[in-house]
């Protein structure tokens, strides 16, 4: 007789955990509380639909904090793997100039959601709208619109806590909280980080990019581009500093980033350019010698003091390492992903809740960390895919 298997949310884990799992061995019912499955992907969808990442496997799972936990899963259910699987299914992908990974021009992203859900339709898995987890019963029975669910496993995917228009808010932390499973408060990753700029800067270089650049925090660098908006600086240069920045705010209630504005060249030659240009005016020796935009520019004005501006050894120090001061994290709704949620020692390297077994936790909802740049999407894809390799070889 066939076990039963409950999967609470329909994010890319749970996706990929049914598409992976034996429907010969198990009955498999996805319980999605909105309309719909898959709104989160959908969302991801809307700036370019980056799926995974193609940089060589041994860096890839550097990327994430900490590395370890999800290190297994990811060599389980590699980049590579998630691009043949999506191949295999009818979603052919490219790489992007950026190395990043997307569905080959002209597949959109509700194309891509509505192939992985037919792929599992076909396999027999039965979906169900409208149904809502409210907790458990007194034998750890699952609650759902108000009703006893019986089932031999279950595996919640229910996300982080941003993006409520998806539904995804984080309103299930507390649930667990009350079954005494360890859990740690969500905050924002990915996210605008608040700077005080001057009134003066502000005005003139709201919505300018910083662009070929690279960002330093706690030894940590992130090269890539960064936007002046009116709360601080976000973008793929400064997201993927994201723990770094937040472990400075807890400890010192601010944090010190460094960016270099010309990363391709080093200090030595830098002050060479700047000494022997044939530019007299040093503005005009930093736009067109060196080929720094007007917000760069602006900033390194902001900054130094007009001695150490017209110091060609000071200047091209503050160039190469140019400190900026953030002083506080983006709201947590408007954050590409957030960090926190189920502490990741609840749960086992199969990610079985200790407090109660034979259910199991995935994805954003455990509190591990990633960049922008399909890292996000690939880790909630491998867990979703090693959880199923380990429940099908349960006897």
């Amino acid at each position: 007789m066939k076990k039963t298997i409950s999967i609470i949310g329909s994010g890319p884990s749970s996706l990929l955990l049914a598409a992976f799992l034996d429907v010969k061995k198990f009955d498999i019912t996805i319980y999605e509380k909105n309309k719909t499955a898959g709104r989160k992907l959908l969302v991801a969808g809307k700036g370019g639909f980056n799926l995974t990442h193609s940089e060589p496997i041994t860096e890839f799972i550097k990327r994430y904090t900490p590395s370890d936990f999800l290190e297994n899963s990811i060599l389980n259910f590699t980049n590579d793997d998630f691009r043949n699987w999506l191949h295999i299914i009818g979603v052919p992908t490219f790489i992007g100039s950026s190395k990043r990974v997307y569905p080959k021009e002209g597949i959109k992203p509700i194309t891509v959601l509505n192939t992985i859900l037919n792929h599992i339709k076909e396999k027999g898995i039965i979906f169900k709208y409208e149904h809502t987890f409210s907790g458990w019963d007194t034998q750890n029975n699952l609650i759902i619109n108000d009703k006893t669910i019986t089932s031999n496993y279950t595996v919640f995917s229910l996300g982080g806590a941003s993006w409520k228009v998806t539904s995804s808010d984080g309103s299930w932390l507390e649930k667990f909280q009350k079954k005494e499973v360890k859990t740690i408060p969500f905050q924002a990753s990915n996210c605008a980080f608040k700077v005080d700029w001057k009134s003066d800067f502000i005005n003139q270089n709201e919505g300018n990019p910083l662009k070929n650049i690279a960002i330093y925090c706690s030894e940590k660098k992130q090269k890539g581009e960064a936007v002046i908006t009116k709360f601080g600086l976000e973008g793929n240069a400064i997201y993927g500093l994201s723990p770094q920045i937040r472990e400075q705010l807890k400890s010192q209630e601010k944090a010190i980033i460094y960016i270099d504005f010309k990363p391709t060249l080093t200090l030595e030659n830098l002050t060479t350019k700047i000494l022997n240009s044939t530019f007299k005016n040093t503005t005009q020796v930093l736009k067109k010698e060196l080929k720094l935009s007007n917000s760069q520019i602006d900033l390194l004005k902001t900054h130094l003091t007009k001695e150490a501006y017209l110091d060609s050894k000071l200047l091209s120090e503050n160039i190469k390492k140019f400190p900026l001061e953030i002083i506080d994290l983006g709201v947590l709704d408007e954050a590409i992903s957030t960090v926190g949620g189920i502490d990741l020692n609840a749960v086992d390297s199969n990610f079985q809740l200790d407090k109660i077994k034979n259910q199991y936790c995935i994805g954003e909802m455990l509190n591990w960390d990633a960049p922008t740049g399909g890292y996000l999407i690939q880790a909630c894809a491998s867990s979703g895919v090693y959880l199923a390799n380990h429940l099908n070889k349960i006897k």
